[in-house]
């Protein structure tokens, strides 16, 4: 009978070649990013990694108000504003992802508008994103105040579980976050493009290459991540 070792070894060292060459092919970037480039790549490792702390965030927020024995406070009237003396429900809220989701259609216009390397198009509709943003974050802050007088806490409320100042100060606070950071670098980005850094190659922070306008791009993949999140929470915190 064949002895069985040699066999044994020589697999052994056929998937170790294996690995090696799919280490080879990723740390030196020959196949796998050889149609994106790093900083396209990064954002999407990134956006990733962000993907997976919100969907914890959403699943501890659905766990504790399925679990909790103490009633949940009704969104929409903890969320309802006074208009001609009666109270709207979601008024507040519906306006605020309207305006974030117009916010994607501008920031996929100036993408597009980049790409034809007209730069003030480009700067004009980034600057209108960012504003829509800001926009956005005011109302937030607006929202936040108003629970804040009527006695929201993180470690309680007047309506009912505790859990429920907690859920939302982390969820919105962390969500507003990101909303803010990316209007900070739409602006960045929106003043180098009307200057025309990325036409004439003007050396700094995201223009190190001629004519290259994929930084938009990566702008945009930021945006439309935080619009996509705000959507899941607008369903699972404020309609539910």
């Amino acid at each position: 009978m064949a002895n069985p070792a040699p066999t044994t070894t020589v697999a052994s060292l056929t998937r170790h070649d294996g690995w090696e060459r799919f280490a080879a092919d990723w740390s030196s970037d020959q196949r796998a990013f050889k149609t994106a480039s790093w900083g396209k790549v990064m954002m999407w490792i990134f956006l990733l990694s962000d993907t997976f702390i919100f969907s914890c965030f959403l699943l501890s927020y659905m766990t504790v108000r399925m679990s909790t024995t103490v009633p949940w406070p009704n969104p929409s009237e903890v969320f309802a504003l006074e208009l001609g003396g009666k109270p709207v429900p979601l008024i507040l809220i519906a306006i605020m992802t309207f305006i974030l989701i117009s916010s994607s259609g501008t920031m996929a216009m100036a993408v597009n508008y980049g790409y034809r390397r007209e730069r003030r198009t480009t700067a004009a509709l980034m600057l209108a994103t960012a504003a829509f943003g800001a926009s956005f974050v005011g109302m937030q802050a607006f929202e936040w105040t108003k629970l804040i007088r009527e006695g929201v806490r993180p470690w309680g409320n007047p309506w009912g579980a505790d859990q429920f100042g907690s859920s939302f100060f982390m969820i919105t606070g962390f969500h507003g976050t990101h909303v803010t950071i990316g209007v900070i670098f739409l602006i960045i980005i929106a003043r180098k493009v009307w200057r025309g850094d990325f036409d004439r190659e003007r050396r700094g922070f995201f223009t190190s290459r001629k004519g290259r306008y994929e930084n938009v791009e990566i702008m945009g993949l930021y945006w439309h991540f935080v619009d996509l999140v705000w959507v899941f929470i607008f369903a699972l915190f404020y309609l539910w």
